[in-house]
Order: C-alpha cells, then structure tokens, then sequence
C-alpha cells in the first residue's frame, strides 16, 4: 500500500514538473510576441539605400558603381521558418544588351543573364513562383510584362522542393529602361 506522504511527494513533483512546461511555454510565445511586435522584425518600405542595395549589381558582375538610385524597396518582416519577401527597383545609368548576353571574364561560375522569352525549364518555374506578390509590391512588373524579349533575368539563387521552387532569388533587367528589379523570397 501506496503512503500519503509518498502521494503527497509524487504530487509535487508532478505539479513542480507542470509549472516548468508551462512557464516554458510562456516563455516562447511572449518572446514569439515580442519579436513579430517589437523592433526585430519591422517591414520596411522604401527605406532602401544605395548600399543596401549595390550587392543585386555585384553578385551578377555589373558593378555597383552604375546604381543611381533606389526608386522602389519592400523588405518584409521575417517569420521564425525563414519566409520573407525582398524587393528592390533600381535605376542605374547604362547596361547593354551586348554586356548581358556576353560570356568571358565577368561571368560569374556557370550563372549567366538569360532573355526572358528563352528560359531553361527551372528558371522559366522560378520566374512564376516570383509572380505571386502584386499586392505587396505594386510596382513590380507582373509576370507578363517580363516574359519579353526587353527583360533578362540572372538566376542568383533558385531552391527547389522536388521540382518546385520554394524560394528564389531573381535579378531582371530592362536594358532600355535602364532599370533592375530584385526579387528575393522563400516560402
């Protein structure tokens, strides 16, 4: 038979062990709280500056030195997974379709710029995948305004889940316009 003393202990220590889980669980969402309300995690609007921006022109190989100024930026908050959405419209002062389409000692690895209206089959899903954000991003060109011989695209990062892309980072150019558009998001 089963004292009330050793009842008693066993109770206690049960409850001491329910007051832990609980005060962690409180712990978690107030921290939760605290970090999507507070100033860790803050979308920003058309904050952007020239060097917030100069790495969309350095990691493609076109130089930073072209930016004129940022016209457009979005920069979400960022969820606890990671999803988050970038954005930026720059205007630079030259690029030719000669330099985008040109192979040699400014390509970087195997990435290259590609014509929108010829794409190879996992950027041509990723370019999709990117269309989705009008709503947050008003100014942004929507898909169909892409898909033209006018724009080129550089396939900074593309990651996939099978074959579908579930984040991706994106660099379009409008030669004539002298404009870039970045594109950065996971989901």
């Amino acid at each position: 038979m089963v004292s009330k003393q050793k009842l008693l202990k066993v109770g206690k220590l049960l409850l001491l062990i329910w007051g832990a889980i609980s005060l962690f669980g409180v712990i978690v969402i107030g921290g939760y709280t605290y970090y999507t309300l507070t100033w860790g995690n803050k979308t920003e609007i058309n904050t952007a500056t020239k060097s917030d921006v100069r790495f969309v022109l350095n990691c493609c190989g076109l130089g930073d030195d072209r930016i004129e100024n940022v016209v457009n930026s979005y920069t979400s908050a960022q969820s606890f997974t990671g999803d988050y959405l970038d954005a930026y419209e720059i205007q630079i002062s030259n690029v030719s379709i000669d330099e985008l389409t040109k192979k040699g000692e400014n390509e970087i690895l195997s990435a290259k710029f590609y014509r929108m209206d010829n794409l190879p089959e996992v950027l041509n899903e990723a370019v999709t995948f990117v269309d989705g954000w009008h709503h947050e991003i008003p100014w942004f060109p929507k898909e169909y305004e892409l898909r033209t011989k006018d724009f080129f695209v550089y396939p900074r990062r593309i990651n996939c889940y099978g074959l579908t892309p579930n984040a991706a980072e994106l660099i379009f150019i409008n030669p004539a316009e002298k404009k870039v558009y970045y594109l950065g998001t996971k989901m």
